[in-house]
């Protein structure tokens, strides 16, 4: 998250299709750290290389670790940059070290989600927050009159 608040309400343009991706881990065996801690670790040199290289598709996103289950928002342009991410080099050594190492042990879960929203189908709102999630993906912009409530949000026109 950024640090510097912006004071007021805001949401974002709804007016492009986005992809809204959750990538994550659950560690099911604590003390099997050999085989989980790969897991964990091989995630930060693919997001170095998404937010160094825009043209992948990758727009942004938000991080959450919790005790055992840790969850990764990634927001994308589109399926198609997505898939051909998930066929590019830095993913499939990942994976496949993944299946050498864990395979179906059941000491480490992996998961993902995939949504695909179109444009006019989401609304956003912020108040009193630095830029986060949609927001810090796309443009914010101030909530006005015109805008003030969900269901006008969800009907502006791009």
């Amino acid at each position: 998250m950024g640090k510097e608040i912006f004071p007021g309400r805001f949401t974002t343009e709804n007016d492009q299709d986005i992809v809204v991706f959750l990538i994550g881990m659950r560690i099911n065996k604590r003390l099997a750290i050999r085989k989980w801690l790969p897991v964990f670790t091989a995630m930060p040199k693919m997001i170095r290389e998404l937010y160094q290289n825009k043209d992948l598709g990758f727009i942004s996103m938000e991080s959450y670790f919790g005790l055992r289950t840790s969850v990764m928002i990634q927001y994308w342009r589109s399926t198609d940059e997505l898939m051909a991410y998930a066929r590019g080099q830095n993913h499939l050594k990942a994976w496949k070290e993944f299946n050498q190492k864990v395979g179906n042990n059941d000491a480490v879960g992996v998961y993902h989600e995939t949504y695909v929203i179109r444009k006019g189908e989401y609304e956003s709102v912020y108040r009193n927050m630095p830029l986060y999630g949609l927001a810090k993906a796309m443009e914010q912009i101030p909530i006005t009159s015109k805008i003030n409530s969900a269901t006008e949000r969800l009907s502006q026109e791009g």
